[in-house]
């Protein structure tokens, strides 16, 4: 996950793409809502697969859906993740696994 003055881009590894059955997305800064910090991801992953690939409690990388909902995830046991909360995007969450889950909070918070 990178950010430019206008810009988050988030940018899969190939295995990503293609388990989870997605591509590399880009989100105007104005999109985000709010940034939290989820201290266990796999945990934090809320609704049904459709489509991705599910190994509950070790990876999970996707699209969940549940009512009025839809994510990207992309978690694994043992690493942090941050919760992206966003407006009129493909998207309404994005909860994706970071080695550094506070940096990436600060660095999205003057988008709010």
């Amino acid at each position: 996950m990178t950010t430019t003055p206008q810009t988050l881009h988030v940018s899969l590894t190939r295995a990503e793409r293609v388990l989870g059955l997605l591509r590399d997305l880009k989100v105007p800064l104005a999109a985000v809502q709010s940034v939290e910090v989820v201290p266990d991801g796999p945990a934090a992953a809320r609704g049904l697969r459709a489509p991705g690939l599910g190994l509950p409690g070790l990876r999970l990388i996707g699209t969940w859906r549940r009512r009025g909902e839809k994510a990207l995830v992309s978690v694994r046991r043992g690493q942090p993740a941050v919760r992206v909360h966003l407006t009129g995007q493909r998207f309404d969450t994005l909860l994706l696994g970071v080695d550094d889950p506070a940096a990436v909070a600060r660095a999205l918070s003057p988008a709010r």
